[in-house]
């Protein structure tokens, strides 16, 4: 029987991860038995990162992170890699293109250099001509009308020999504490039926960010030492919305987190005055009222001006690398390489390994339907008879 020293390679699909970052994507897939033949990034830390994921012994991700092991890892633009890839040299082709100049937290530049990269893809899939494809990135590509015509050329692009699905999932619905959409463009065989995203498990009652942070070690210590100071303060122009966890009540755009709901969404410009924010009171105890909802109070609903400077007796703090990692869904010894902004940026990228695995379980269904259909054709009814 293989240990999740020694994965079983026979067996498995076989994949080549585009833009994988630290292997969030590659991660999930993994989980639903894919195995990568090549992993590429062009960020030398996420590379660095992937190749020590064999470390993990998490044991809800070992067996995934041991078949990762095999991976051979392209550090650099996947432009300059194309000799490299050849017809039928995997089953599937995923991965995550730059979203940077789609993002609404970034500037929607069409003119955006990175945002090329998502044809450059379809390019690559065209070339390995594999079964399916998943390509991911973030909600703003499918649902903002300034990329209407950019989503329209690459379903046109991508339909060129397959089926194509569009669809935008909710991190939340699929056992992440996160509310955090992305965009999925899936290319399935022609006789495939579609991949099934209508019953997400846990969007009635989706983890919350209680759940996963208090299974963590305190802030700190060993195992969550990843502590950001970036400092606290209290915006003299705070920007009010209904929920004392949505607007800016501080300064930069990080917010306190609701510990009895998912998560926001996690940025990769955490590390500094951008990184979310955690009241160790009511982590500590439920039924310590959050700081942030009597401050809002105050502003919100009492009409009274900002406090000039935060009281020192408020145990806020800013989210650790660990916990943004748990929130995020990786394995919990993940051995992230570099600096600790460095290891922010790579979590805030990611996709979270959970909601890969959900996206890989589910395409492989489809995959296996599709199989099924073609080794067994529905036989046709004698002429004259119907059903």
């Amino acid at each position: 029987m293989p240990t999740s020293q020694t994965p079983d390679l026979q067996g498995h699909s076989t994949m080549v991860s585009l833009y994988s970052g630290a292997g969030g994507l590659d991660l999930g897939f993994a989980r639903a038995g894919f195995r990568p033949v090549i992993a590429n990034d062009i960020d030398p830390y996420a590379i660095a990162t992937h190749d020590r994921i064999a470390q993990v012994t998490d044991p809800r991700w070992a067996d995934a992170a041991a078949l990762l092991s095999t991976t051979r890892t392209l550090c650099g633009d996947v432009r300059g890699f194309t000799d490299l890839f050849e017809p039928g040299m995997a089953d599937i082709v995923i991965g995550g293109p730059p979203c940077q100049g789609f993002s609404v937290a970034g500037r929607m530049d069409p003119d955006d250099p990175r945002s090329k990269h998502v044809f450059d893809f379809l390019s690559i899939v065209a070339t390995v001509k594999p079964r399916a494809f998943v390509m991911e990135n973030v909600a703003a590509l499918a649902t903002n009308k300034r990329w209407a015509d950019v989503i329209a050329s690459l379903q046109s692009n991508a339909a060129v020999g397959y089926k194509t699905q569009l669809v935008v999932l909710n991190a939340a619905g699929w056992a992440v504490p996160q509310t955090r959409k992305r965009m999925f463009l899936i290319g399935l065989p022609p006789h495939a039926p579609l991949v099934d995203f209508s019953s997400p498990p846990t969007a009635a009652h989706p983890p919350t960010a209680r759940e996963t942070l208090s299974g963590l070690p305190p802030a700190g210590t060993a195992g969550n030492e990843g502590i950001c100071t970036a400092k606290i303060t209290l915006a003299k122009k705070p920007v009010l919305r209904k929920s004392p966890f949505a607007g800016m009540l501080f300064n930069g755009q990080g917010r306190a987190i609701n510990l009895d709901g998912p998560s926001q969404t996690l940025p990769a410009s955490m590390g500094g005055n951008r990184t979310p924010i955690i009241d160790e009171a009511n982590l500590a105890d439920p039924s310590v009222t959050p700081w942030i909802v009597g401050y809002h109070r105050r502003l919100f609903h009492d009409n009274k001006p900002p406090l000039a400077a935060l009281p020192a007796s408020v145990p806020l703090r800013r989210l650790t690398v660990e916990e943004a990692a748990a929130l995020q869904t990786f394995p919990t010894d993940m051995p992230w390489a570099g600096t600790q902004s460095v290891k922010f940026r790579q979590i805030g990228n990611a996709v979270p390994p959970l909601l890969g695995y959900a996206v890989a379980r589910q395409l492989r269904q489809a995959l296996d339907a599709a199989e099924t259909t073609t080794l067994f054709p529905p036989v046709a009814a004698p002429a004259g008879q119907s059903g």
